[in-house]
């Protein structure tokens, strides 16, 4: 089944760990072919998250300059249309990104801009979600919400949380994700991947968001399914990456086949394209092999993340309709 013509809606799409082999030629020509199978790309399994996240660094050390930050944004809206995802949220630490003396505000200016420009040049619609980070200080992650709260009503949509969960507690980012709540910022957070259902309530109880990155060990608790289900959190789910830290074996015993079926809304999303090498066309072709997923399977899918989407309620009824059109004909 051919899944490339049929349009896409990705909402867990990380930027510093989704660059082409083109575009890390142009900062720094002496990367070879060999060197960035290396070091950007993990192998099919790593032994957990943490290993997984070894490669991210080599993404954001790229991504300290202006021109750099603009380069990554316009490589990636290319990858997005040779995949034909009509939307995208895009997300990015950008404390990461101030190590050659940006200041966060400016970071946070040039790839809002840069989404800005990329949308009226190729017709995708995205939006940019700003990520602290679990071993960031409480400091840093209201640094982080903050910059949400001063960009409002541009391309800046939202507020998560990232990186190795079952390293670090909650407790440095409570406050951040109560500012978020108060201040009515959408919210996501990683959570259910490294660690299990207790990760889940734990986030669902603090940080109050109405989507949760990954959360596929859900399906460890029926309890916390009806709560899913109950309150309409979304699952971003990334079943390759999953698959790629041994959360599960392999893809056919990946839950989101049980998720779907008990009724949880849930999204496939490829998370990081580059480390993980995986197109969403990949994802669904891969999915379609597991679990024999059809037209309707996706588009199931793609309207749960439409619904679930930090855009306006006129783009999701537009992007719904496209997509019942798309995937009907």
């Amino acid at each position: 089944m051919d899944f490339q013509h049929l349009p896409k809606i990705e909402l867990h799409l990380h930027l510093d760990c989704s660059l082409s082999y083109d575009v890390v030629r142009t900062i720094d020509s002496s990367i070879s072919v060999e060197e960035y199978n290396d070091r950007f790309i993990a192998p099919p399994k790593c032994a957990n998250l943490a290993d997984f996240l070894k490669r991210a660094p080599e993404g954001f050390k790229l991504m300290q300059t202006e021109e750099q930050l603009r380069l990554v944004v316009d490589d990636l809206f290319e990858q997005l249309a040779a995949d034909n995802v009509v939307y995208a949220e895009i997300r990015f630490a950008p404390l990461q990104h101030i190590h050659q003396g940006l200041l966060a505000h400016d970071v946070v200016g040039v790839v809002e801009e840069a989404t800005a420009k990329a949308i009226a040049r190729t017709g995708i619609q995205a939006g940019v979600i700003l990520c602290t980070l679990r071993h960031f200080s409480e400091d840093e992650s209201m640094e982080t919400v903050k910059l949400v709260r001063k960009f409002a009503g541009t391309k800046i949509v939202g507020f998560d949380i990232a990186a190795d969960e079952a390293g670090f507690p909650i407790y440095n980012h409570v406050n951040a994700f109560r500012y978020a709540y108060d201040e009515k910022i959408h919210c996501t957070a990683h959570a259910g991947e490294a660690r299990g259902p207790e990760s889940m309530w734990e986030t669902l109880e603090h940080f109050r968001p109405s989507r949760i990155g990954h959360g596929v060990r859900s399906i460890e608790d029926p309890i916390l399914i009806e709560r899913l289900k109950k309150d309409s959190i979304h699952l971003e789910v990334c079943p390759s990456c999953n698959v790629q830290i041994d959360i599960f074996e392999s893809l056919k015993n990946h839950s989101v086949r049980s998720l779907y079926e008990q009724g949880v809304s849930v999204g496939i999303n490829t998370d990081a394209r580059t480390i993980t090498n995986v197109t969403l066309t990949k994802e669904y072709q891969r999915l379609h092999d597991a679990f024999g997923w059809t037209r309707e399977h996706f588009l199931r899918c793609n309207l749960n993340a439409a619904a679930a989407s930090f855009t306006t309620p006129e783009q999701k009824l537009d992007l719904s309709t496209r997509l019942e059109s798309a995937y009907r004909d």
